[in-house]
């Protein structure tokens, strides 16, 4: 099992490579577009010096690597040095694939978009490309103030600020929003599609509800012991994971028993667990599991 979870991981890591290099050759470095991070560096100095972007990319990507090694410790792995050694390939295995677009709006968005989907398979499988990311946690490593989240939004700042330097500053602007698209598509890719409801429910009824969302709908019930501020009261507070499609079924249960009843709904990005991302794939909890 670990063997064939190992090899998955680096299929992913390929797939994702060669897929977030597209988003490069194909749309991104044509049009000038330098969505941050060493890639969007890479592509400024393939411009202004006519470097080529791949192996622009692993020379930069080395030292940081071996920056990272020294000063982090080795759990970079070669996860990290796969991934940066393949993107630099597959960039430069690609440079020649037709170039779909030549609208800025267009190539900016799209660009983004299968950047964004390549580098989340990578991060998925618990990858990396170096990069920006690993920069920031060399930068967090040295000045401890600044966290990881504000290294990588420093070195974007500074690539796409280049970028307008170098160009002009509608290609920085366009470099912004294939920042924004891809970050967002590779949380989309990391967190997945499938988002689910948890749900809080305070009532004087709970025991009924609880018991009427375990018979009917088969969903897991949690109660939560609670203490009213204003009255002092001890009370249930209810917690369930629904999906989306679940949400009216089971607010029509709650004002059924209980019109007055307090009820909280919000977003779960993901959800690991018996009738979820994994385990029970009807969606529903088995009748052992019910009383958790």
């Amino acid at each position: 099992m670990k063997i064939k979870t190992f090899l998955l991981e680096y299929l992913q890591i390929v797939i994702g490579s060669f897929i977030g290099s597209l988003g490069l050759t194909m749309f991104l470095v044509p049009n000038k577009v330098a969505a941050g991070g060493v890639s969007g560096l890479a592509t400024v100095l393939h411009y202004l010096f006519g470097l080529p972007v791949g192996w622009t990319m692993l020379a930069m990507n080395i030292p940081l690597f071996v920056a990272g090694v020294i000063f982090l410790g080795k759990g970079f792995g070669l996860k990290t040095l796969a991934g940066a050694l393949l993107f630099s390939v597959f960039t430069e295995a690609t440079k020649n694939f037709p170039v779909l677009t030549h609208d800025l709006l267009l190539s900016t968005v799209y660009g983004g978009l299968i950047l964004g989907a390549g580098l989340g398979i990578v991060f998925r499988a618990r990858g990396s490309t170096g990069g920006s990311d690993l920069a920031a946690m060399l930068i967090n490593y040295f000045i401890p103030t600044v966290s990881i989240g504000q290294g990588i939004l420093f070195v974007d700042f500074f690539v796409i600020g280049l970028d307008g330097v170098a160009f002009n500053w509608e290609l920085a602007m366009y470099s912004w929003i294939a920042l924004y698209v891809s970050s967002k598509v590779i949380d989309l890719i990391q967190e997945g599609v499938n988002y689910s409801k948890a749900v809080y429910i305070i009532s004087d009824e709970a025991e009924n509800i609880s018991r009427k969302i375990l018979n009917e709908m088969e969903r897991g019930v949690t109660f939560l012991g609670a203490k009213g501020a204003y009255t002092g009261e001890e009370k249930n507070v209810l917690m369930c994971v629904v999906t989306r499609l679940e949400l009216t079924r089971l607010k029509n249960i709650v004002h059924e028993l209980d019109p007055r009843a307090f009820v909280i709904v919000h977003d779960v990005h993901e959800v690991l667990g018996e009738g979820f991302s994994f385990g029970n794939e009807s969606g529903k909890v088995p009748l052992k599991n019910k009383n958790r």
